[in-house]
């Protein structure tokens, strides 16, 4: 099994930036993806981007240029830096990572973009 808590999230203002950190444990040699989801009140939760262990990044059309994500796998751990932050992008984030158990999501990190 491997278990993921995030942290980071928070409120922020319109083009500002907050990085996101998603700390994993347990079985963790078995990871082969990890990336980063959100859901927004009233719609269904997306992709965000996703980091595989290649270093191949992918990203939703929505945030490229804006956000990074990157792995530290000596720490394992994954992070999403976020820049020029938009009030759409307002959301629960979930950290996520696919594994030989299958898939295994963090417990959510709220981010607030607002004036």
């Amino acid at each position: 099994q491997v278990q993921l808590v995030e942290s980071g999230g928070g409120l922020v203002q319109p083009g500002g930036s907050l990085r996101l950190s998603c700390a994993a444990s347990g079985s963790i040699f078995s990871i082969y993806t990890m990336g980063w989801y959100r859901q927004a009140p009233g719609k269904q939760r997306e992709l965000v981007a996703t980091c595989h262990n290649g270093g191949t990044t992918h990203y939703a059309d929505s945030v490229k240029g804006r956000f990074t994500i990157s792995r530290d796998n000596a720490k394992n751990t994954v992070y999403l830096q976020m820049n020029s932050l938009k009030p759409e992008d307002t959301a629960v984030y979930y950290c996520n990572a696919g594994s030989g158990y299958g898939s295994s999501w963090g417990q959510g990190t709220q981010v607030t973009v607002s004036s």
